[in-house]
């Protein structure tokens, strides 16, 4: 009788315990935001500009953790483990859509081992050339590269990369064969263009504009549906004359797979005040991104639908990773 009552006993004990973990007020400690890239980068600055505001709404610090590699893949692989408590988040972009379909063995799988919490931003590419080359468009730089098969190359940040597969996307659609020149990392990649060494560089926004505004790198589209407010003047690539060749190098905020979804709403809630603020909006326009909120069901959707185009291209191209 004895051991039946100190059984029934911890058992309560054990449950009330469970029940006080389940209903405390999230969050009551420190949260971690994981990035999958350097310090400096777009992914980097973004998560920065979030989590001072996401401070004073939630009531606790937020954390950037830099976890660069593997173009955010080990960042992803620390996130997927992580427990789903919402106390571990990623910033995640288009990357995480791309690696699938080039890396053969991922430690993770992406529809499978995330929770999506809310879309953060749209950072559109730009296609920037070198002044020395004579293409003042779109229409030019595919004339010149079929005049010239072969001869003309394009930067990358990386093997895999969104501005990579950007490249091989723009080859796809105009059936040029420019050569791929991959660089460890954005600041590389932008001295072989400024050199003379490539000739086309599919570039994230904050770096370009600078170049593109003394004159020293030529502009001829954004990668985005509708022009980007940071760069006015440049055409989207549909503007220019090349249908279906956005490249949208987005951000949002994921969790491990199964957080509970009174913290996925919080969370979601918190971000569509945030990104609405004018503020925001500004520092994020800054950067050459546009802040964008979304439902975890639309994010999970645009993910799929990016996993799905991203695994064409890199197929068609021949695109694998070791």
């Amino acid at each position: 009788m004895l051991y039946r009552i100190l059984c029934v006993s911890l058992f309560s004990s054990a449950a009330v315990h469970a029940t006080q973990a389940q209903t405390q007020p999230y969050p009551t400690k420190p949260l971690r935001m994981v990035v999958g890239f350097a310090a400096g980068g777009a992914p980097d600055i973004l998560a920065r500009l979030l989590t001072q505001p996401l401070h004073d709404a939630l009531g606790q610090p937020v954390i950037v953790d830099n976890r660069p590699g593997a173009t955010s893949n080990i960042g992803a692989e620390i996130v997927a483990r992580a427990l789903p408590d919402g106390y571990t988040l990623f910033m995640a972009t288009v990357s995480l859509a791309i690696s699938p379909s080039v890396y053969p063995a991922l430690a993770f799988n992406v529809p499978q081992d995330f929770t999506p919490v809310s879309m953060v931003a749209s950072v559109p590419l730009i296609l920037v050339v070198h002044p020395g080359l004579p293409a003042k468009s779109v229409q030019d730089l595919i004339r010149i590269a079929k005049e010239r098969p072969g001869q003309l190359n394009y930067a990358s940040v990386g093997n895999g990369s969104p501005q990579h597969l950007a490249g091989e996307l723009f080859k796809l659609r105009t059936g040029t064969a420019l050569s791929h020149i991959p660089y460890k990392g954005g600041a590389p990649a932008n001295t072989a263009l400024l050199s003379g060494e490539t000739h086309v560089y599919f570039s994230g926004m904050p770096p370009a504009l600078p170049l593109v505004n003394a004159g020293r790198l030529r502009a001829l589209a954004v990668t985005a549906t509708k022009r980007s407010p940071a760069a006015a003047d440049v055409p989207t690539m549909a503007e220019a004359g090349l249908q279906n060749s956005e490249a949208d190098n987005w951000h949002a905020i994921l969790g491990p797979a199964r957080m509970p979804v009174t913290i996925v709403q919080r969370l979601n809630s918190t971000l569509a005040t945030l990104l609405a603020a004018p503020a925001i909006q500004t520092q994020f326009a800054n950067q050459g991104a546009e802040a964008r909120h979304s439902t975890p069901e639309a994010l999970q959707r645009h993910m799929q639908n990016e996993i799905v185009k991203w695994r064409d291209v890199a197929r068609a191209a021949s695109v694998k990773l070791q």
